[in-house]
C-alpha cells in the first residue's frame, strides 16, 4: 500500500517559500525607489471646453453665414460633428444670444435646424420660433404653426401662446382673428391676463362695440392685488399702490432722460465753445506770425539806414 505521510513537509515548505507580493499593480517601483509619476494620457484631456464658449463660438460661426438653406445646415452639421450627442444646452445658449441681439432670422433658422434633427421639441423652442417669426414678419408662417400647435396641444396649450397670437394680432390691426382666439380662450377655460383684457377692450373700442366692453369688465373686473419680483423676492402689492409706484418710475426715468439730454446739450455747447475758441487763437496766432512777418524786413531796412548814417 502507498501512504502519503512523508510528502506534506514537503508541501509545507514549498507554501512556506511563496510570498505574496502586497504592492498594488498601478505603480512601478524605480531604481530610485518609489513610485513611478504616472502622466496623463494624450488622448484624454483634461482642457474641457465650457457650453458658454461653444455657444459664442456658434454664434459668431452662424453670423458669418449666407441665408443660403444648405450653407447654413452643412456649417452646424460640421459644427456637431465631432460630439457624441447632440448639444441642446449650447444651442440653446445660443438661441438666447441671438434673441437678446435680435437675430430673428438666425433663431429662425438654428431652430428649424435642430427641429429637423429631432431635438428640443418643447413648447419652449415653439414658443421662441412663434416669437421670431412675428418679429421678422412672417405672419403666415407664424399662423401656420399656431394652428398646428393648437391642434396637436388644445387643452394643453400655454396661455402664452394666446397672449402672443392676441398681441400679433392687436398690433396688425386683425380684430375678427383676435376675438377669435380670445374666443377659444373662454372656450377651454384659460384665465386671460391683464393686457390681453385690454387689448380685446381697446378692439371693442376702437369698432363701437360698448356693450361687450361692459360685458368684458364685469367679467374680468381689474385685480386688486399683483405680484412683482422686488429684489429677487415676490412681494404682493396693491393696484393703486402700483400705480402709485410705476408714475413714480415714470417720473424717476423722466427726470434722468431730462439730466442725459441737459448733460448733452451741455458738452455740445462745450464743445462747440472749444471749436470757437481753437479758432480765435489759431486766427490770433496767423496774424501775430503775419506781424512778425511784416515787423522783420522794417527792422532790416532801419539797421541799414543806421549803417549808412555811420559811414557817412
Amino acid at each position: 500500500m502507498l501512504c502519503c505521510r512523508y510528502a506534506l513537509p514537503l508541501v509545507t515548505k514549498r507554501l512556506e517559500s511563496v510570498k505574496i507580493n502586497q504592492r498594488p499593480r498601478n505603480t512601478v517601483v524605480c531604481a530610485a525607489k518609489g513610485p513611478r509619476p504616472r502622466y496623463p494620457r494624450v488622448w484624454k484631456s483634461r482642457n474641457r471646453i465650457g457650453t458658454v464658449s461653444k455657444s459664442a463660438k456658434l454664434v459668431t460661426c452662424v453670423k458669418q453665414l449666407s441665408n443660403v438653406k444648405e450653407e447654413v445646415y452643412g456649417a452646424l452639421d460640421s459644427f456637431i460633428a465631432w460630439e457624441l450627442e447632440f448639444p441642446l444646452i449650447t444651442v440653446k445658449k445660443a438661441l438666447k444670444i441671438l434673441q437678446n441681439e435680435q437675430e430673428w432670422k438666425r433663431i429662425i433658422q438654428v431652430i428649424k435646424w435642430m427641429l429637423s434633427k429631432g431635438q428640443g421639441r418643447t413648447m419652449g423652442t415653439y414658443f421662441t420660433l412663434l416669437n421670431a417669426l412675428a418679429e421678422d414678419g412672417r405672419l403666415e408662417e407664424a399662423e401656420e404653426l399656431w394652428v398646428k400647435l393648437f391642434s396637436d396641444n388644445l387643452e394643453s396649450t400655454p396661455r402664452i401662446f394666446f397672449d402672443k397670437m392676441i398681441s400679433i394680432y392687436y398690433h396688425k390691426d386683425m380684430h375678427e382673428k383676435m376675438f377669435e382666439v380670445f374666443a377659444d380662450m373662454e372656450e377651454l377655460g384659460v384665465k386671460p391676463s391683464i393686457s390681453v383684457v385690454s387689448m380685446v377692450g381697446n378692439a371693442f373700442q376702437k369698432l363701437g362695440m360698448l356693450d361687450k366692453y361692459d360685458k368684458l369688465k364685469k367679467k374680468y373686473p381689474p385685480p386688486k392685488w399683483e405680484y412683482r419680483y422686488i429684489k429677487g423676492k415676490r412681494v404682493k402689492i396693491q393696484v393703486k399702490q402700483l400705480q402709485e409706484f410705476d408714475k413714480k418710475a415714470k417720473v424717476v426715468t423722466e427726470d434722468k432722460e431730462t439730466e442725459e439730454n441737459s448733460s448733452l446739450e451741455h458738452e455740445e455747447a462745450e464743445a462747440s465753445l472749444n471749436k470757437i475758441a481753437k479758432g480765435v487763437t489759431e486766427d490770433n496766432e496767423t496774424e501775430w506770425i503775419m506781424n512778425l512777418k511784416h515787423e522783420e524786413p522794417e527792422t532790416q531796412s532801419n539797421t541799414f539806414t543806421a549803417e549808412v548814417d555811420i559811414i557817412s
